[in-house]
């Protein structure tokens, strides 16, 4: 054990870990790329994390700096959750319920808290948080944080940012606070702190005020979006102030949290399902934009495309066989429809049906609950296609999840199959249509020199394309190590120096996840590619998408 792991084991209540297998575990996550850590430690409390933060603090004084990577379950797509220095594993311990009242919408958990059982116990009491992802059963709380997770149920309710009401949170030097909105009396005794969250509030209220027009140009306008920080509404019109929009998909390049205070939604009644195929991307565009603007918008519509319905037919020629059968068509969409209200969901249901008749080839409308979850069984297709490998060959979470206008989506699917086309590889296209949110994964081998240079070429070339269409690289997995070599060309330098500033504001010493979201390059991302993917993390579950 080295001298680092020493001194910790000494002063925290959890353990520590420096194992040659445990160090190769955690240098992998769901992400292409692996980096070993020095350190483990599982945090048995707070007061843990604190000490850990003060240790690299008062090292990174001296010259020396030890990076801090909080992780959950290693579910992070993007290379968030590896690091070279201590990888804080909360979920052994930082996992329970510390407040629940039913009466009350609000639940506050320790971040390693299990999304899954989080969610079933709300919903015993007839509430849910609806921006749980898909990998909310196998996932942590405090990973959907720091990414800002979002589901296919963000189109109508919103993403974790909207259920998130407050924080507790390690600051880089070990103090901890707690953030909620504020009034101005509130902020002023903040200000007024002689104490690093004295002086973070005083720095990030003076910069805020002095870029007001930059705070404005840093929101790009789309329906979610989880690159950059959102500084706009970090402070509003009427002067009170709030950290938690800040720290929330910040993936802990800011602070690490420790406690999540949640808010929830009351369970709707069984929802309707229709299933709508199309023929051209335009029709589909047309009846996604038209559908968007119903009074009460429907909860989910999603998307895939035929090509994704033939590779898993020939996956799994039984999985779609009681669903659906060639010839496939060209795109099928699925939209889901709820209300509180029986009588007004059968309302939107009919008004829905108008607009997909003028638009779709084909429309079946389902009430019946397990026909519905045979029917979903066609979005889910695609947790076969992204777990599924041929030979050398892996689907790598690589140029996926951009996002564009809504009135951009026709432009924006053709893009990817000219994309796919022009480097000769099969492509399958599914994701949040009603968000312009797309997810493609393509077949490489990442062991072959070709194929990782072809990688970044193909991600080059995404990324500018949802650039050119003013969107963003990343709506619902974050930046991390894979898109934050690509985000500062989403918006303008002065806008992206504010980013890089607030960075220095709450960690002037880069000891919090450095090389994620902030100022990543190229250079330094390439030479931590993994030779051979695998989802090794999640093979317990069905790895969703």
């Amino acid at each position: 054990m080295n001298k680092v792991a020493h001194y910790l084991q000494e002063h925290v209540a959890g353990e520590v870990m420096t194992s040659n297998d445990a160090r190769g575990y955690f240098s992998t996550d769901n992400s292409i790329f692996s980096i070993t850590p020095s350190v483990i430690v599982y945090p048995k409390n707070e007061s843990d994390v604190r000490k850990t933060a003060r240790f690299a603090w008062q090292l990174a004084e001296r010259g020396r700096i030890l990076p801090l990577t909080a992780r959950g379950n290693g579910t992070d797509l993007t290379g968030a959750a590896i690091g070279h220095g201590v990888i804080l594993a909360f979920p052994a311990h930082l996992n329970k319920v510390k407040y629940f009242d039913q009466k009350d919408s609000k639940i506050t958990v320790e971040a390693g808290i299990n999304f899954g059982k989080l969610q079933q116990l709300l919903m015993s009491y007839y509430r849910f948080i609806p921006a749980a992802p898909a990998s909310f059963e196998y996932s942590t709380i405090g990973g959907a944080v720091g990414n800002n997770a979002s589901s296919m149920r963000s189109l109508k309710y919103g993403d974790m940012r909207s259920y998130v009401s407050g924080l507790r949170v390690v600051l880089a030097n070990g103090e901890v606070i707690e953030t909620q909105r504020l009034n101005k009396k509130e902020l002023n005794k903040k200000l007024g702190l002689a104490t690093f969250e004295g002086e973070v509030y005083r720095s990030l209220d003076k910069l805020l005020e002095e870029n007001r027009e930059l705070v404005e140009k840093s929101v790009i306008n789309i329906t979610k979006n989880a690159a950059g920080y959102d500084l706009k509404d970090v402070k509003l019109d009427d002067g009170s102030f709030d950290l938690t929009p800040l720290f929330v998909g910040s993936q802990g390049t800011l602070g690490l949290v420790s406690e999540v205070t949640l808010t929830s939604q009351p369970l709707k009644s069984e929802p309707t399902l229709i299933t709508a195929y199309f023929d051209s991307s335009n029709d589909l565009q047309s009846a996604v934009l038209d559908l968007r603007s119903l009074p009460d918008m429907p909860s989910a519509m999603e998307l895939v495309d035929s090509q994704l319905l033939s590779m898993v037919s020939e996956i799994n020629g039984n999985y779609l066989k009681d669903v659906i059968t060639p010839p496939f068509p060209k795109f099928v969409l699925l939209v889901e429809i709820d209300n509180e209200s029986e009588h007004k969901k059968n309302k939107e249901v009919k008004k829905a049906e108008k607009i997909l008749n003028k638009y779709a080839q084909n429309l079946h409308i389902e009430d019946n609950p397990e026909r519905q979850q045979l029917i979903w069984k066609v979005r889910e297709a695609s947790a076969l296609l992204s777990s599924h490998n041929d030979g050398n060959l892996n689907p790598l979470p690589l140029v996926d999840d951009g996002i564009v206008p809504v009135d951009q989506l026709a432009a924006f699917i053709n893009s990817i199959y000219s994309l796919f086309s022009r480097e000769h590889l099969k492509v399958a296209i599914w994701g949040h249509a009603g968000d312009a949110n797309l997810h493609v994964q393509p077949y490489l081998n990442i062991g072959q020199v070709g194929d990782r240079q072809k990688a970044f070429r193909m991600m080059e070339e995404f990324c500018k394309t949802v650039r050119e269409l003013g969107g963003s690289t990343t709506a619902q997995y974050n930046e991390g190590r894979l898109r934050g070599p690509y985000s500062s060309k989403l918006f303008t330098q002065d806008v992206y120096d504010l980013f890089t500033k607030v960075k220095n504001i709450f960690d002037p010493y880069d000891i919090l996840n450095p090389g994620v979201k902030i100022n990543v390059s190229i250079d330094e991302v390439k030479p931590i590619l993994r030779h051979k993917y695998s989802l090794d993390h999640v093979y317990d579950h069905l790895p969703l998408s």
